[in-house]
């Protein structure tokens, strides 16, 4: 199965966050050619300072074992940040795969450098997405990190 039929479960996850007034930012986790579940940015939704499209994904599919977790893709429409850089490595995640780092730089260099691949598919249609929340809200982009 290819990168690209994965991220289409983020950014399908990234659109439903957008449908709710949220930040278009979705994640999808993929083991063995399974997706094991989704998730999207919640910041706006709940008032949440952490439930980003990572988190919101690996919280949505609960807890799975460390054996789980180190042959698992995870698949997310933006640069991962610092804090869900962090909830991958914590959890052994030995792949990313990212629509796009245009509208917004994470932490690739972190994971790299603690051995994840970081692959970039440079998606337009998740930069289109980032892009037009940004020109439409900025007030929400802006209210903090920005993600």
């Amino acid at each position: 199965m290819s990168d690209q039929l994965f991220l289409n479960y983020a950014i399908a996850a990234a659109q439903e966050g957008a449908s709710q007034g949220g930040v278009p930012i979705g994640g999808a986790l993929v083991v063995e050619g399974k997706v094991l579940g989704v998730g999207f940015n919640k910041r706006v939704q709940l008032g949440s300072a952490i439930r980003h499209g990572e988190t919101d994904c690996l919280e949505n599919i609960g807890r799975l074992s460390a054996a789980v977790y180190r042959k698992a893709t995870m698949y997310t429409t933006l640069s991962p940040c610092h804090m869900c850089s962090g909830a991958i490595l914590l959890y052994g995640i030995p792949r990313v795969v990212l629509g796009e780092n245009e509208t917004f730089m994470g932490a690739e260099d972190l994971l790299r450098a603690h051995g994840v691949e970081v692959i970039n598919l440079n998606s337009q249609i998740c930069k289109d997405m980032m892009s037009t929340f940004i020109l439409e809200k900025p007030e929400i982009w802006n209210e903090d990190i920005g993600v």
